[in-house]
């Protein structure tokens, strides 16, 4: 099934669901399998070094640092890696309600990391987009 590139169609079904838990983004140095025990939501290579987003919890067990707690919102939308404006309309909708974003966009869906006393806030302003 080929993913939707109409940003009008997009924004008006993205239909975003909160997750449950908190993640963190974390900076570790090794190769994924030295981490793949605390099973990370994602991960990516940077020259700093690894950066895991997992769940806060396993962070915490494992003693790894990191500087904020988020809550993860899906846009449930099944949105074509080619699709353009996405995640720009996203951003300035949450830029516009003075909310952080963390944007990963995988293959059927966009998710959104934002701070977890403003995910409630972000949701509404989301949810927005539905009622244009």
């Amino acid at each position: 099934m080929t993913g939707i590139t109409d940003l009008s169609k997009l924004l008006s079904s993205m239909s975003p669901e909160l997750q449950a838990g908190e993640f963190v983004f974390c900076s570790v140095k090794g190769r994924i399998a030295d981490y793949a025990h605390l099973n990370p939501l994602c991960f990516f290579h940077e020259q700093e070094g690894l950066t895991l987003v997992l769940a806060a919890e396993s962070a915490i067990q494992a003693y790894l640092p990191f500087e904020a707690r988020f809550k993860q919102i899906t846009l449930t939308v099944h949105s074509s890696l080619e699709a353009v404006g996405l995640t720009a309309a996203v951003a300035q909708k949450l830029t516009d309600n003075g909310i952080s974003a963390n944007v990963i966009a995988a293959y059927y869906h966009d998710h959104i990391f934002v701070p977890i006393d403003k995910a409630a806030l972000a949701m509404s302003a989301l949810k927005e987009f539905s009622a244009l």
